[in-house]
C-alpha cells in the first residue's frame, strides 16, 4: 500500500507528468514526476543526479517509488512543491504596465539561480536546460528544477531546448558550463520582454541555425538599466571562453546593491498576492493577474486606460477575465453591435404550430461583415457555429430549444 496519494496534474513534459501528492503519514504536500516505467530513463537519471545534490538554490529530491496505477507500471520522483509556479510566472504576476517586470524582482531571482548555476558547476554538472519555465518559485524564492537533461560536465552529448541552446552547442561542439550561462541570459530576456529571445524564427531547424552560424546574439531590451544590459551582455558572449562564470556574475552590480536586501516577503506584498488557501487554489491565483484590467472595467467604464488595455488582449484573456468577474451581466438591445439571432419570447401557440419556429431571419451580409470585422475572435467564431447549428438543426429539435431559449436570451457579438 503507497504511504502517499496523487492529486491534482499540475504540469506536463516530454515523457513525465507532474502532480501534487500528499503524505498519508504526515500529511505534507509535495510534488511528484511520474512516467511509464518503460519510458522512465530521463527520469531516472534525473533521480540520480537530484538525490546528489544538496542547495537552497536546487529543488529538494525527496525520494522516488514504483506503483501500479490504472494498468500502468509508473516511476515516480518525489520533489519539493513549489506552490508560486514558474519564474515566467511569477514575475508577471510583478508586470508593469506595457508587459514589463520589476527590474529589481527579477534581479532578485537571478541571483538565486546563479547560485544554483554556482552549485551546480563547482560539483561537476552541467544543467543544459536552463530556461524560464525550469525555474520553480517557492516559499523561499526561486530553485533550479528539471535535471532530466543534466549531465557531468565531461560527458558528451547535446540536450535541451533549441531556443536557449549557445552557439557551441547548436553546432554539436560541446555543452560545458558556459552554455548554462547563455541560456541564463535567454532566460532573462524573455522575462523582461514577454517574448522568446530568438522570436522571428518559427522552427527547430531555423532556431539551431540561426544560433550556431549567423554571429548574432538575442537583441537586449533597450528599456533595462545599463547594469542589466551589462549583465546580459557578459551572459551572451558568442565565444563561451569570453562569457562570464557563475561566480563572476555574482559579483556583478545588477545582482548586487539595493537588490541583495529585498526579501521574498517584501516581493510578495508588493504584488498583493497571497499564498493558496489550498492545494487547488494554484491555477487561480496564477490567472487573477490576467483579470485586473477586466475587472477594473467592470468598476469603471470610462477608464480609458482600461478600455486600451482589453482591447490589447486576447481573446482567451477576455474570456478568462470575464470568468472571474463577480458582477451580473448587463445585457440591453441598444448596442449598434447586437444581432438578434432568436427571439427571447415564445407565444404559447407556438407549441402547436410547427410553422413557426421561433426564429427571426438572419440578415447574412450583416453577419458575414461581422466576420470580417472581428476575424481571430473565439468569441465570434463561437457564436456563429451556435447560429449556424441552429439553422441547420432538425425540426424535430426544435421544440426542445424553444423551451431553453427562454434562458438564453439573446447572444451578443463581443468586440
Amino acid at each position: 500500500m503507497n504511504h502517499w496519494s496523487r492529486g491534482s496534474i499540475v504540469g506536463h513534459g516530454s515523457s513525465a507528468t507532474v502532480s501534487l501528492a500528499t503524505s498519508l503519514y504526515s500529511g505534507d504536500v509535495f510534488a511528484v514526476k511520474s512516467s511509464e516505467l518503460h519510458r522512465s530513463e530521463m527520469l531516472q537519471r534525473e533521480q540520480r543526479i537530484l538525490c546528489s545534490l544538496s542547495s537552497p538554490y536546487i529543488v529538494r529530491y525527496k525520494g522516488c517509488d514504483i506503483t501500479s496505477e490504472k494498468n500502468k507500471i509508473l516511476y515516480n520522483l518525489f520533489m519539493e512543491y513549489m506552490p508560486f509556479g514558474t519564474l515566467i510566472q511569477a514575475t508577471r504576476r510583478h508586470a508593469r504596465s506595457g508587459g514589463r517586470s520589476d527590474e529589481s524582482v527579477i534581479a532578485w531571482y537571478t541571483r538565486q539561480v546563479v547560485q544554483g548555476l554556482e552549485y551546480l558547476h563547482s560539483n561537476g554538472f552541467v544543467h543544459c536546460d536552463i530556461k524560464g519555465t525550469n525555474i520553480l518559485i517557492g516559499e523561499d524564492g526561486a530553485k533550479i528544477a528539471d535535471f532530466g537533461c543534466a549531465k557531468t560536465a565531461a560527458e558528451e552529448g547535446i540536450s535541451g531546448t533549441p531556443m536557449f541552446m549557445a552557439p557551441e552547442a547548436a553546432r554539436g561542439e560541446e555543452q560545458g558550463y558556459p552554455c548554462d550561462i547563455w541560456a541564463l541570459g535567454c532566460t532573462l530576456i524573455e522575462v523582461f520582454s514577454g517574448v522568446s529571445p530568438w522570436p522571428n524564427v518559427g522552427d527547430s531547424v531555423s532556431v539551431l541555425y540561426r544560433i550556431a552560424y549567423s554571429g548574432e546574439v538575442p537583441e537586449i531590451p533597450g528599456f533595462l538599466s545599463e547594469e542589466a544590459k551589462d549583465f546580459l551582455g557578459k551572459c551572451l558572449r558568442r565565444n563561451p571562453g569570453e562569457r562570464w562564470t557563475a561566480s563572476q556574475l555574482l559579483r556583478h552590480p545588477f545582482l548586487g546593491g539595493i537588490f541583495s536586501s529585498i526579501n521574498f516577503k517584501q516581493i510578495q506584498e508588493s504584488s498583493n498576492s497571497s499564498s493558496p488557501t489550498s492545494i487547488l487554489d494554484q491555477g487561480f491565483w496564477s490567472c487573477v493577474e490576467e483579470s485586473e484590467s477586466v475587472s477594473n472595467l467592470a468598476d469603471d467604464d470610462d477608464d480609458d486606460d482600461d478600455d486600451a488595455s482589453l482591447e490589447n488582449s486576447s481573446p482567451c484573456d477576455r474570456i478568462r477575465g470575464l470568468a472571474l468577474c463577480s458582477e451580473e451581466p448587463n445585457w440591453t438591445e441598444d448596442e449598434e453591435d447586437w444581432i438578434t439571432t432568436r427571439g427571447n419570447e415564445v407565444s404559447a401557440s407556438d407549441d402547436d404550430d410547427d410553422d413557426d419556429d421561433g426564429f427571426e431571419e438572419l440578415d447574412e451580409s450583416k453577419v458575414n461583415r461581422r466576420i470580417d470585422d472581428e476575424a481571430g475572435s473565439e468569441g465570434i467564431v463561437l457564436v456563429l457555429r451556435r447560429v449556424r447549428s441552429i439553422k441547420e438543426r432538425d425540426k424535430r429539435t426544435e421544440k426542445k430549444d424553444k423551451k431553453n431559449i427562454k434562458a438564453w436570451g439573446m447572444a451578443p457579438f463581443t468586440s
